[in-house]
């Protein structure tokens, strides 16, 4: 089932938001060459508590971190650990904040240092996709809207989206329904309202779409090992422009 906020919950995620975007301001002061991701996360558990809120993702269906940290072909849920940030690498930081019940959830991929041209365009390729994305989720619109649209424009500029993965609504819970595919048909799937608040991610590959997981559960690798980005907003759907609530990420 969908759930419709009302205006005084959608104030609520977006106090969880503020929070989250100031945490991420806290780790990109991290994110330099000789850093070890365990260090990342620790200063996001850190700097969460702090503000008097739980980061989401630590415990969270036996995830063991605080922030997921994926780095060059890992798309999605690595785990910090004694991995070392190296020059020319592109770092994925994933996470989120629980603020008294609500949930907040966004993404960003960063280049350490200087980075390859294939590896700056993935990047601003998922990033494209993520905000033509967003352009289409408002009222009248379908869930096919905002898939089609992540799918037209990443492929559109020679990459894969990732299929095996998907955005979600976002409120009282992590995931909630409706599920925001990266690929699909226009005017299908769930009709936008006013009051739906969703997590948009784009995951994005440099090569194949198809991915694997590790034998840990959770890392997930492009198959081909070619990088691959991810960026996330978590926003609310209005009758006009949606709402971002994650926005200054």
């Amino acid at each position: 089932m969908i759930v419709l906020k009302t205006p005084e919950q959608i104030e609520r995620i977006r106090k969880s938001c503020r929070i989250l975007v100031d945490t991420f301001r806290r780790a990109e002061e991290l994110l330099k060459p000789g850093v070890k991701t365990s260090e990342i996360d620790a200063a996001v558990e850190e700097y969460v508590r702090s503000r008097g809120a739980v980061p989401a993702f630590k415990g969270y269906r036996g995830y063991p971190a605080s922030v997921c940290i994926s780095v060059d072909e890992v798309v999605l849920h690595g785990i910090p650990g004694d991995l070392v940030l190296e020059e020319g690498q592109i770092v994925t930081l994933d996470m989120g904040v629980i603020l008294d019940g609500y949930y907040s959830d966004a993404a960003k991929t960063y280049a350490i240092g200087e980075v390859s041209e294939e590896k700056q365009r993935l990047m601003d390729a998922a990033k494209a996709a993520l905000m033509k994305a967003i352009e289409v989720a408002r009222e009248g619109n379908r869930i096919g809207d905002i898939a089609h649209a992540i799918q037209r424009t990443a492929e559109g500029r020679g990459f894969s989206v990732v299929r095996q993965f998907c955005g979600h609504g976002i409120g009282r819970n992590l995931h909630e329904e409706p599920e925001v595919p990266n690929f699909g048909r226009p005017h299908t799937g769930a009709r936008l309202r006013r009051g739906m608040t969703l997590a948009i991610e784009t995951m994005v590959n440099a090569g194949t779409p198809e991915v694997e997981i590790a034998s840990d559960g959770w890392t997930v690798y492009t198959k081909d090992r070619r990088p691959a980005a991810h960026f996330e907003h978590t926003i609310a759907v209005t009758d006009g422009e949606a709402d971002i609530l994650t926005l200054g990420l």
